[in-house]
């Protein structure tokens, strides 16, 4: 207390102070007064049980049976709470009860309404049958009366068929109701609510139906509605069973067992059953044979339709156009020729623009297509196909989608080979021809002898006194260009082409490529109908809706007539150059045919190159082993330029090398092309495209060659000597000299040895030789050794005499002649 000066420490009522040792770090402490609480202790004030507190006097006279710590007032509010609590819990009973008692009234009043139905109906079927007891029985009365018309008719016992027919009737009535009685107490007395609801008496209503569903699991309306259908066909006497329906089952060439029994609205359990009794174990899931499910179908009763999966492609048949329906449309000109001979620049002339400067080396490599409006006001629609021999396909599929061709020949380089490639085509198509004598504005222009180079092909053109118009011009200075045009305009009009614009649109696709930003694009040529926008299309083994049509402006239209050219976007996949668009019905049935082509394809393709039995295996192994391959993968921009270089390949190599392609397509160079090509060992060729970042990166970690080019000339080219390097070296053989065999000595350690006479050149111990006995070779082999008296030797000069053994060979004697080769390799090129 002295350290306080008197004053009082400061602490809380009801504690007890206590020190502390506290410890710090570095080995610190201090002292610390505390102050420990007690516990308080309330003891109720000696006139507050007299109070009127609500709660029981026990336990508010009792302190020591409350809570610790309570005072009255808490404890009473306690008590009315509790209070409260219980009269709600009584309440809440209360209405459960009355709930509860109301919803049994309302099943009580469903089930009686559902009785009085139910007595109803069979009140009604009682009347129905007992009326067509009477009209039976009066129906056996007539008929007694007519077989016996003297006998007493008079008491109806006295006729033995009536009382046999109204005896049992009544009598069966009373087995009947007595039936139906018994039923309803079985029904009632279910402990699972089923029989309880009555559903099975009379119209079935929702209400009916939903009675008792309380009550648990409860049967559907298909199920009761089947229940009252044979309860009725029981009453009338009808037998339950139903007719089994037989089918027409449309059959494939494989289907699933599942798919079969659906066909044949079987159970599949039953279908697997006889599947298994006919010794085939199959699941529901397994495919089966077309001739294994027809006799499963004719087990069952039912009809075999067969069915080809060719089947899906009739939807896309149509029936030819009436000729009322027939309207003009314009001419498709296509332009041939040989390459360089002024194709492009002659339709650039007619256009009025410049294509040729963008094409690569100056030549096509697409197939163009383009319209042109003549100053008659005429609309010409023109394909402008490549000319070299690596289009000679894509020339080919010009000539088909085409009315009229333009023969372009050059008149200072006359008819050369793509010239009568073109000439072939065009005869093959049937279709009319003009030839364009081009370059004539050129010195050493020759138009005559143009005209001659053609009779040699059967071309006789009207200078000539044939029928094939011909026309000098010049794409530079623009001469002739109008009579062209009124030439492809006379002959067009002589054609009298007409088409139906109010159909389903189908054309050709004359160039595919897949490009960067709006996905695979094909350029059609519409033949027939008008292709709109949002049409759904099937084209090759591809399908599509049209997302957009562009024209060769570049401008987008809404729609596409006969004979317009258009760039088709929304594909799913690239198509072939060739293939033919054709509009359908629905997105399903487009599917379905492009599946069904694309497995086709796929099978053919599997078929070509599988050897189906051991021999041709063998064979093929026995080939292969002989033959060296350059694998190589393409990638173009469009899909005619791919298909031509894939075509190129083919071209190169003899029986010893070939190049083989193990992948072509449309687009860039991909990482996946990549992975192939490195797996394959084979190098990529890029025609017009380039490899992405990531493909560049994988080919530099993987060491993949990947080259571009633009001129296919030069990638051919490329291909050709690399094919050249896997060519085996052609070996010569040279001969050196002749030696004589004077006699033969028997030598130990080495055997026998040939005295010889070099009579020609010179002997080398590191050449080849032949023994040939009566100018006949014996033997073929290497000199074991070679000497000159004693002395090994490498070679021994003509005039010499040495000494000769054979490796492995000892039948050698006098006047044999020997001949002594050496053997070089040349290098051969494809």
């Amino acid at each position: 207390m002295s350290d306080n000066d008197g004053k009082k420490t400061l602490g809380l009522g009801g504690s007890r102070p206590s020190n502390v040792k506290q410890s710090f770090s570095h080995g610190r402490t201090k002292n610390v007064v505390v102050e420990t609480k007690r516990k308080r202790v309330v003891v109720p004030k000696p006139g507050a049980a007299a109070k009127p507190t609500g709660v029981t006097p026990a336990v508010s006279r009792d302190p020591s049976k409350r809570p610790a710590g309570i005072s009255d007032v808490e404890l009473e509010r306690r008590m009315k709470a509790l209070a409260m609590a219980k009269a709600r819990e009584a309440e809440e009973a209360a209405a459960r009860e009355a709930e509860e008692k109301e919803r049994a009234a309302e099943r009580e009043q469903r089930r009686a309404e559902a009785e009085a139905k139910e007595a109803e109906d069979r009140e009604r079927e009682e009347r129905a049958k007992a009326k067509a007891e009477e009209e039976a029985r009066k129906k056996a009365a007539a008929e007694a009366k007519k077989n016996a018309p003297a006998a007493p008719a008079a008491d109806p016992a006295a006729v033995p068929g009536e009382a046999a027919i109204s005896r049992p009737a009544a009598g069966a009535r009373k087995t009947d109701r007595e039936r139906d009685n018994r039923n309803e107490k079985n029904n009632k007395s279910k402990p699972d609510g089923r029989g309880g609801d009555n559903r099975r008496g009379g119209k079935l209503t929702l209400s009916a139906a939903t009675a008792g569903r309380e009550g648990g699991r409860q049967r559907s309306m298909a199920a009761m509605k089947r229940k009252q259908d044979r309860a009725r066909a029981k009453a009338m006497g009808v037998s339950a069973e139903r007719e089994k329906v037989y089918r027409e089952v449309a059959l494939p060439e494989a289907i699933t067992v599942s798919e079969l029994a659906a066909r044949m609205t079987e159970r599949v359990a039953d279908v697997v059953k006889a599947l298994m009794t006919n010794g085939i174990m199959a699941t529901q899931t397994q495919t089966i044979d077309a001739d294994t499910a027809e006799l499963i179908i004719e087990e069952f009763g039912h009809t075999v339709v067969r069915v080809s999966d060719a089947d899906v492609e009739q939807s896309i048949i149509t029936e030819e156009d009436k000729a009322e329906d027939l309207k003009p449309r314009a001419p498709i000109i296509t332009i041939m020729g040989h390459v360089d001979h002024g194709k492009t620049s002659l339709l650039d002339a007619i256009r009025k623009t410049r294509v040729t400067q963008g094409e690569a080396g100056g030549i096509t490599q697409h197939i163009g297509a383009y319209q042109v409006t003549t100053d008659g006001g005429q609309v010409l629609s023109f394909l402008d196909t490549p000319g070299h021999a690596a289009f000679t396909s894509m020339r080919s599929r010009g000539a088909q989608v085409t009315d009229i061709v333009v023969l372009v020949v050059a008149a200072d380089d006359a008819v050369m080979p793509q010239t009568i490639e073109a000439i072939n085509h065009a005869k093959a198509a049937e279709v009319p021809m003009i030839v364009a004598i081009n370059k004539i504005d050129r010195p050493a222009a020759n138009a005559d002898k143009v005209r001659t180079d053609l009779l040699q092909h059967e071309v006789i053109v009207e200078k000539m006194s044939g029928e094939v118009q011909d026309v000098e011009v010049s794409a530079v200075t623009g001469q002739g260009l109008d009579q062209l045009l009124e030439a492809i305009a006379l002959q067009a009009e002589i054609l009298e082409l007409k088409a139906n614009p109010d159909r389903a649109a189908a054309g050709a696709v004359i160039e595919a490529q897949l490009d960067v930003g709006r996905g695979p694009v094909a350029t059609v040529l519409v033949q027939t109908g008008t292709l709109r926008k949002g049409d759904i299309f099937v084209v090759g083994e591809q399908w599509g809706k049209v997302r957009a049509l562009i024209d060769d402006k570049g401008d987008r239209v809404d729609e596409a007539g006969p004979s317009v050219p258009v760039e088709v976007l929304g594909l799913n996949g690239t198509p072939e150059a060739g293939d033919v668009l054709n509009v359908v019905e629905t997105e399903a049935q487009a599917r379905e045919i492009a599946e069904y082509r694309e497995k086709a394809a796929k099978d053919k393709r599997a078929a070509a190159g599988a050897a189906t039995t051991l021999e041709q295996l063998m064979a093929n192994a026995k080939a292969n082993e002989d033959v060296s391959e350059l694998p190589i993968l393409v990638k173009a921009d469009v899909q005619g330029s791919a298909e031509a270089i894939v075509q190129a390949m083919e071209k190169i190599g003899n029986d010893e090398v070939r190049v083989r392609v193990l992948h072509s397509g449309v687009g860039a160079i991909t990482e996946s092309d990549i992975g192939l090509a490195e797996a394959s060992g084979a190098p990529v060729f890029g025609f017009n495209v380039r490899a992405n970042a990531s493909a560049r990166n994988t080919a530099n970690q993987k060491g993949v060659e990947i080259r571009y080019y633009s001129v296919i000339y030069d990638l051919v080219d490329d291909v050709k000597a690399a094919a050249s390097g896997l060519l085996s070296a052609e070996i010569r053989e040279k001969f050196i000299g002749y030696a004589t065999i004077k006699d033969v000595f028997k030598v130990s350690n080495v055997g026998k040895v040939a005295g010889c006479l070099v009579t020609e050149g010179v002997a080398r111990r590191s050449a080849g030789v032949r023994l040939l006995r009566d100018n006949v070779v014996v033997h073929e082999g290497t000199l074991k050794t070679l000497k000159r008296f004693k002395d090994e030797v490498a070679e021994v000069q003509s005039g010499q005499e040495c000494g000769m053994a054979f490796e492995n060979y000892e039948d050698i004697r006098a006047d044999d002649v020997i001949e002594i080769f050496e053997r070089e390799e040349v290098e051969r090129n494809l």
